[in-house]
């Protein structure tokens, strides 16, 4: 299986004080990556709530910090889905910088991120539309 990748720039806003990427900002990276990955799936997330009524939302995060991310660096946000249920599915992902040559250069970051599909008006878990699921179990 290959996972999927997005790059990342890390801007100066992304950094703290001492130019080190702000620990939140993994998150950010991370879900950029994961819509990204949706799209490239043909799965947008406006079409899903207009069309089935559901909205994805985040159950958990586990995130570990291995090294720090550094101002102007180029990173890749890796993305692929580990479990998968009729209304979740576990992503795990890991941010690596990339090395000047564009080869990864060591992970900054790993996590694994709990995504439950809901209903939009209620906020209760709904099973994911058939579409949606045959596309994200592909990827396993």
């Amino acid at each position: 299986m290959d996972d999927f990748r997005w790059p990342v720039r890390v801007y100066y806003e992304d950094t703290d004080n001492g130019g080190v990427v702000y620990h939140a900002n993994y998150l950010k990276f991370m879900e950029r990556a994961r819509t990204e990955w949706l799209r490239a799936r043909g799965i947008e997330q406006d079409t899903l709530l207009e069309t089935h009524g559901v909205i994805f939302a985040v159950a958990s995060a586990q995130v570990d910090f291995l090294k720090p991310g550094r101002f102007n660096q180029q990173l890749q946000v890796s993305v692929w889905p580990a479990q998968a249920r009729r209304a979740s599915v576990v992503i795990e992902q890991e941010v690596c910088q990339v090395a000047e040559d564009g080869k990864e250069s060591g992970v900054l970051c790993r996590g694994s991120v709990k995504i439950v599909c809901v209903d939009a008006v209620t906020l209760r878990p709904r099973p994911f539309p058939e579409n949606v699921r045959r596309e994200i179990l592909s990827d396993r």
